[in-house]
């Protein structure tokens, strides 16, 4: 509705006055008054549109947008969550969600389909595979609904049944399967296990007790004769600071400063230091970092760096410093939000971005981030492949590989043949498949403006070469990008036997992080 827009816009304006008046220089008296002015203002805005306004005001969704427009002015971490959607608050900070336990997706078609059930989970146990295409929830057809809305059907209280009817790929027939709903608590740990000498742990998330669980896989590990540790954070995205610490604690001594977090009050400002006995002040510890580790993955690589205590491998960390805590609103919402900045031993504040120099319009220039000891360098990843990864063909031969082969009895008995590279080839040209190339588009625009500029018809021949060497040759973007493609193909295959554990251990037989960690320890 055109109403909708325009108020969103009028709410957005006030929204900003409001949130500027922080970076006024201002007395207390006034910023108060500055407060109550413009909250008045919007209240009264809101009043005369909601009675004289020719239309019926959509409240709920009008309210909402004001509220955005206030976040958007912040950090991309404080976050609204309204009682409908404070489950997937408990869920970031917890890990734990009530359900069957398995990701789904979407496929061209429309359909939702399984696309990786978690082991020991409701989903698992009740034999359900990828691939499985969702028919019904009980009476209630799934037909023409999107990932949310199945996967919000999907969850609920744990000790709850639904009938999940289903169509399993090559069967004729749909199936019916009873499921019971359970307390789903992700792994914090996707595998841990032996690597040469080297006790290897891949920790994804920080979530309640996950320093049980990595001091757990430390001492299995010992017991099974590892001589060194190393921890991946890569593409760990953080979680709870307290975890942290304690992980942290694991391999440096009692009242060992870890981090300080800094806010605009006194009681935002907190020291973390260790409180515990360590579990091993000496076994050599390297941690694998990348990009997309961030928030308390950066408090403990960063701290165990400062300390002496470890050695970083792979790529400049993401550079969130930014602490959130959440506050209670009205009628059972929350609001995450950010409350202070942390600080590593050594002083460094590893945020990247400076988001109020954004709001401001200032330019900010910070390294941010944690620089590795020892910087892997990555080829990027081609488009054709990243369009594989997504595209429903890639299911497909994995639902077809499995049917026809034998499961082997572990990972590392595993191997793909060109055989099969072969085959998923003439099946990737069967269904079709098509992908962007950002040079065709880049060309395409290119032609656009010489032919709006007048320039085109001279330089029509270089053109015409140019577009007949960009046209799509699958045979030849498999040769070329082969070992990236493998390694999409034996993911697929193997986390269906091995569930998330053995596509972790799939990945470690040509990690070039690892290999540069073991080169690292051997020195």
């Amino acid at each position: 509705m055109m109403l909708s827009g325009k108020v969103a816009v009028l709410l957005a304006c006030a929204a900003t006055t409001v949130s500027s008046y922080a970076q006024e220089t201002v007395k207390p008296s006034d910023r108060n008054f500055t407060i109550s002015k413009n909250l008045d203002i919007l209240n009264s805005i809101y009043k005369n549109l909601e009675l004289f306004y020719v239309d019926t005001l959509e409240t709920e969704r009008i309210i909402r947008a004001g509220i955005d427009a206030i976040l958007d002015r912040m950090d991309p971490y404080t976050e609204y969550f309204p009682d409908e959607e404070t489950g997937d608050l408990k869920m970031m900070t917890t890990g734990k969600y009530g359900g069957m336990g398995a990701m789904i997706r979407q496929r061209k078609d429309s359909t939702v389909i399984v696309a990786e059930p978690y082991e020991g989970m409701p989903a698992a146990e009740a034999g359900l595979q990828v691939g499985d295409v969702l028919l019904k929830i009980d009476d209630t057809d799934l037909k023409g609904k999107n990932t949310s809305e199945v996967s919000d059907m999907l969850r609920g209280e744990a000790g709850t049944t639904f009938l999940l009817t289903l169509k399993r790929p090559g069967e004729k027939k749909p199936r019916q399967v009873k499921i019971t709903r359970d307390i789903i608590k992700l792994p914090s740990i996707e595998y841990a296990g032996m690597v040469g000498d080297a006790g290897y742990i891949d920790l994804t998330q920080f979530t309640e007790d996950c320093s049980v669980d990595v001091r757990k896989a430390v001492i299995n590990l010992k017991s099974r004769g590892a001589t060194s540790i190393i921890l991946d954070l890569r593409s760990n995205g953080g979680g709870l600071l307290d975890e942290a610490v304690k992980i942290v604690n694991l391999f440096v001594p009692q009242d060992t400063l870890v981090v300080e977090t800094r806010g605009k009050l006194k009681s935002l400002s907190t020291v973390y230091k260790t409180t515990g006995r360590p579990l091993d002040l000496d076994i050599p510890v390297v941690i694998l970092v990348s990009g997309n580790s961030a928030s308390a993955a950066e408090i403990v690589a960063g701290a165990l760096q400062d300390l002496g205590r470890a050695r970083l491998v792979g790529s400049q960390t993401y550079g969130k410093g930014l602490v959130q805590a959440p506050r209670e609103v009205p009628y059972n919402g929350s609001l995450k939000l950010t409350t202070a900045k942390y600080y590593l031993p050594s002083g460094r504040c590893i945020q990247k971005i400076d988001y109020k120099a954004r709001r401001e319009g200032r330019k900010a220039v910070n390294e941010g981030g944690i620089t590795p000891d020892v910087a892997v360098h990555h080829d990027t990843i081609q488009n054709m492949v990243v369009y594989l990864a997504n595209d429903d063909v890639l299911i497909d031969y994995g639902t077809r590989y499995c049917q026809t082969h034998v499961k082997p009895a572990s990972v590392a008995d595993f191997s793909l043949t060109d055989a099969d590279v072969a085959e998923f080839l003439d099946m990737v040209k069967e269904s079709g498949f098509t992908y962007d190339r950002l040079s065709e588009k880049r060309l395409a625009a290119l032609k656009e403006m010489m032919e709006f500029e007048g320039y085109y018809d001279d330089a029509r021949p270089e053109f015409e070469a140019l577009e007949k060497r960009l046209h799509h040759d699958i045979d030849a973007d498999f040769r070329k990008y082969g070992t990236d493609i493998r390694r999409l193909m034996a993911n697929e295959i193997v986390k269906r036997w091995f569930f998330q554990a053995g596509a972790v251990e799939q990945s470690l037989k040509d990690d070039e992080d690892l290999r540069a960690a073991l080169d690292l320890l051997r020195q």
